[in-house]
C-alpha cells in the first residue's frame, strides 16, 4: 500500500502529460524512485523538458493519501502499469494509463475475447434492439462485453450481456463513485456485480467532456475488437472505432437503412471495410480459433426450440381449423437466465399479465423484469399483447 501513494502522486500532478509519466517509468524502476530523484536525474530522462521536470518539484502526498482513503472506503482496487493484473493488451497501446481504478472482479483480460460494443446516445428502437440482442448472444457464447455505460447504445449492450448472465465491463469517464447518467445507478451496480467498473480517474472525478475521448482509448485498448451498433455521421462511437484501428483492433458495424440518419456512421464504416454484423455468431466465429477454450459458436449453442411449427393442416370435417402445435422449450438446456425462466413460469399461453404483476409474483426488481421481458420478446418466447400484457409463446418442459 505504501508504494501505491507514489503512483497516485505521479498521476495527480497537474499539467504532467501522460507521455511524460510513461517516459519516466521507462527510465526509473518505480514512481518512488521518481519521487526521490533530483531534477538533474529527471532531466536525463529521454524526452523530458525543463517545464515538465519542474512540475515534479511538487512532492505533496496529501492528495495521494486522500485517494487511498477513498479507495479503501469504496472497496476499490488499484492496478498499476507494473502489476501482473494490468492487461497486456492495454499496456501495448501508444498511450496506456499508468493506473486503473477497479470496482468488482477484473477478469484476466488477455485470456478473454473482450468486445467493445458502442454507439450513439440518441439511439432508435432498432439500435437498442440490435445492441441488446447481439450483446446477449456474445455473452451467451463466452465473450466479455465492454461498454462505456453511456446513455443509449452503451447501456443497451451492457443490459444484453447481463441478461445472458455474462461478464461485462464498464469503462467510465469519471470516478467510480460518480454515476453518469444518473438513471444508470442500477446498471452500475449490476455491472460491478457481474464483472467490473474501470476508470483511470480517482473517486470524486466529475464526468467532464474531455474525459470521454480519453476513456475511449482504454475501451478499445482492452478489447480485441469494437462493434458499432448504431451511430450517425458525428458520433463519439466513431472516435472509438478510429482508435481501435490505430491500435490494430478489429472494427465491426451493424448496418441500418440507407435513409436512417442514426445509421449513417455505421453504413460508412462498412463501406470503408468494417465487418458487417447482423448476429453475434458472426463475431464469435471470427475468434473461435483464437479462444478455443472460451467461446461457443452459434453451431455449439443449445437448440432451444425442440419442435418447429408444423405446416397448416386442412380444415377438420366439422369446418373448424386445427390450431398449430405450440413449440416446446426445454428449460434445462435453454440457456435462459434465472430471471427469464421465473417470468416464463408465471406467464400463460392465453391470459396476459402485466410487468408489475410479474415483478410482484417473482420478487424480481422491475428494472430486471423489463430487461428480461425485452430479451424474451426478441427471442420469440414471449409477446406483448394489448394493454402491455405479456403472454408466453412456448410450452415449458422442466426436464430434458
Amino acid at each position: 500500500m505504501s508504494g501505491l501513494k507514489y503512483w497516485l502522486w505521479l498521476t495527480q500532478i497537474r499539467g504532467l502529460r501522460n507521455q511524460t509519466r510513461l517516459a519516466l517509468l521507462r527510465h526509473f524502476p518505480t514512481p518512488e524512485d521518481i519521487y526521490f530523484a533530483d531534477e538533474g536525474e529527471i532531466l536525463l530522462t529521454k524526452g523530458i523538458d525543463r517545464q515538465q521536470a519542474a512540475l515534479l518539484r511538487n512532492r505533496s502526498l496529501e492528495a495521494a493519501d486522500r485517494i487511498l482513503g477513498d479507495c479503501q472506503r469504496l472497496n476499490l482496487q488499484l492496478v498499476t502499469l507494473q502489476d501482473a493484473a494490468y492487461p497486456g493488451r492495454l499496456r501495448d497501446i501508444y498511450d496506456p494509463p499508468c493506473l486503473l481504478y477497479v470496482k468488482g472482479r477484473l477478469p484476466v483480460i488477455d485470456e478473454e475475447m473482450v468486445l467493445a460494443v458502442v454507439g450513439t446516445r440518441d439511439c432508435t428502437p432498432y439500435g437498442v434492439a440490435c445492441a441488446e440482442r447481439i450483446s446477449y448472444g456474445l455473452a451467451s457464447g463466452g465473450a466479455v462485453v465492454a461498454s462505456g455505460l453511456a446513455r443509449g447504445i452503451d447501456s443497451a449492450a451492457s443490459r444484453g450481456a447481463l441478461m445472458a448472465g455474462g461478464v461485462t465491463l464498464g469503462l467510465l469517464g469519471c470516478g467510480l463513485d460518480v454515476v453518469y447518467p444518473r438513471e444508470n445507478q442500477g446498471l452500475y451496480e449490476d455491472v460491478a456485480a457481474a464483472g467490473a467498473l474501470i476508470s483511470e480517474y480517482p473517486p470524486g472525478t466529475r464526468p467532464l467532456p474531455g474525459n470521454f475521448p480519453q476513456r475511449n482509448r482504454i475501451l478499445s485498448g482492452i478489447s480485441v475488437g469494437v462493434l458499432v451498433a448504431e451511430a450517425p455521421k458525428q458520433s463519439g462511437a466513431l472516435i472509438t472505432a478510429s482508435l481501435a484501428l490505430d491500435q490494430g483492433r478489429d472494427v465491426f458495424a451493424v448496418p441500418g437503412p440507407i435513409d436512417a440518419c442514426a445509421s449513417q456512421g455505421c453504413n460508412r464504416l462498412i463501406r470503408d471495410g468494417a465487418g458487417l454484423v447482423s448476429e453475434a455468431g458472426e463475431i464469435l466465429e471470427s475468434y473461435a480459433a483464437r479462444f478455443p477454450e472460451k467461446l461457443r459458436t452459434s453451431r455449439e449453442l443449445p437448440v432451444v426450440l425442440e419442435e418447429p411449427l408444423p405446416k397448416a393442416e386442412p380444415a377438420q370435417a366439422e369446418g373448424e381449423a386445427e390450431k398449430p402445435a405450440v413449440p416446446v422449450l426445454s428449460l434445462l438446456d435453454s440457456g435462459l437466465t434465472d430471471d427469464q425462466i421465473a417470468l416464463l413460469r408465471l406467464m400463460s399461453l392465453e391470459t396476459g399479465v402485466l410487468a408489475d404483476e410479474l415483478a410482484e409474483g417473482s420478487g424480481i426488481p422491475i428494472r430486471r423484469v423489463l430487461s428480461a421481458l425485452t430479451v424474451l420478446e426478441i427471442d420469440g418466447y414471449a409477446v406483448q399483447q394489448a394493454g402491455k400484457r405479456y403472454t408466453r409463446t412456448v410450452e415449458l418442459r422442466e426436464n430434458a
